[in-house]
Formats: C-alpha cells, structure tokens, sequence
C-alpha cells in the first residue's frame, strides 16, 4: 500500500472578493499616507539622529508585519499604520526643508505622483503578462541604486542626482506595475496589509523622487 500526500493550492479569488481586496489595500494605503502625514508634521523640527533611528524602527515593524500577516490580520494592520508613523517621522526633517525652501515643489511632486501611481498602477494591475520574473531584475536594480546613492555622497558626479532620480522613477513604475497586479493575483485577501505597505513605499518614493527633480529644476 502507498500513500500520498497532496498539498493543496489555495483558490484564486473570485471577482467579487479580488474587488474587495484592492478596496481595502487602497483604502489601508490612504490611511497610513495620512498617518504618515502626521509623523510628518509631529517630527518637522526632529533631528537627523531621530531620523535614522525611525527608519530603523520602521525597517522592524515592516519585518514583524511580514511575520504577523498570517496570524492576526488586524496586528498586521496596527503594525502596518506604526510603519507609516516611524516613516513619517523618519522623512520629516527632509519633507520640512523642501516645504521652507520651495514649496511649489512639494505640490508639483504630490500631483505628480498621483498621476505617476495611478497610470502605472492602472497598467499593472490590468496586464495579463506575469510580472515576477521582471520584480526579479526590479530589486537588483535597486540594491545597485542604493549603493549608487551611496557613492553619489562622497564622489560627485555632474549631474548625479538627477540620474539617481530618472532611475529610480524607472525602477519605481516597474514595481508599481508588479506591486498592482499582485492586487489582481492574489489569493488571500489577509494580505491586503502587506500589499499596502508594498504600494505605500512605492507612492513615497516616486514622490521622494520627483522632489527632488521638481526642486532642481526651480533653481
């Protein structure tokens, strides 16, 4: 007699629930933007060291919500609007110095960014095409933008910042096309709150990015 032991593949989502899904990570994206606009606001005069420590916590409380995601749903969620708060407060002290030194940037970027987000999103979350093997190269990408960055701090290079940012709005569209078809792909609604943190990081970024291009180019 032999036995065998199957695995069994959780089912797809049906429409209705895959609708309810993006509803909800949209709706979880939109509250940690605003309890990241508070962290903003609460740390404008914060010091560069309490930044580096918030990014820190940050970086902790997105492990342990990778971790908390298949126990507890709503953990996953106070953890998730906590992330949202640490990078607030993390990027405030940047976000403070462009809203004293040139306003008209910040609003620029923001508009930008919507349209950034939402034309890209709107392509992932639509495309038939499987993303995975492209999120692949997308995250080398970035590790090599990253250390890019990091000799752009102690070498400069003509023009240097403004090639990290056009890389990295390139970078960033390719992950928010992936990051919006997982919506469409996914087959657990519970992990609506990783996926929010997903999109979130994309949305900071790309704006992080087009300041930096907006406020360049007004000076």
């Amino acid at each position: 007699m032999t036995s065998t032991t199957t695995t069994a593949t959780p089912a797809p989502l049906t429409r209705d629930q895959a609708g309810g899904l993006f509803g909800q990570t949209m709706g979880l994206v939109a509250v940690t933007a605003g309890v990241f606009a508070l962290g903003a606001y609460i740390g404008r005069d914060a010091s560069g060291v309490l930044g580096i420590v918030c990014y820190i916590g940050a970086f902790a409380v997105l492990l342990g919500m990778n971790a908390a995601a298949q126990r507890s749903e709503q953990l996953a969620v106070g953890l998730l609007f906590a992330f949202g708060l640490l990078l607030g407060l993390a990027v405030a002290p940047t976000i403070s110095y462009y809203v004293g030194a040139d306003p008209q940037a910040v609003w620029q970027a923001g508009g930008a960014t919507a349209l950034f987000i939402a034309g890209f999103g709107a392509a992932g979350y639509a495309t038939r095409r499987d993303l995975a093997p492209l999120a692949q190269y997308l995250f080398w990408a970035l590790v090599a933008l990253i250390a890019f960055g990091v000799v752009l701090i102690f070498v400069q290079i003509p023009g240097g910042a403004l090639i990290y940012a056009i890389l990295g709005l390139v970078i960033f569209a390719g992950l928010t096309l992936f990051d919006f078809q997982r919506l469409r792909q996914a087959q657990d609604i519970r992990t609506a709150p990783l996926l929010a943190a997903s999109i979130f990081l994309d949305v900071l970024n790309v704006f992080l990015l087009l300041l930096s291009i907006f406020s360049s180019s007004d000076n």
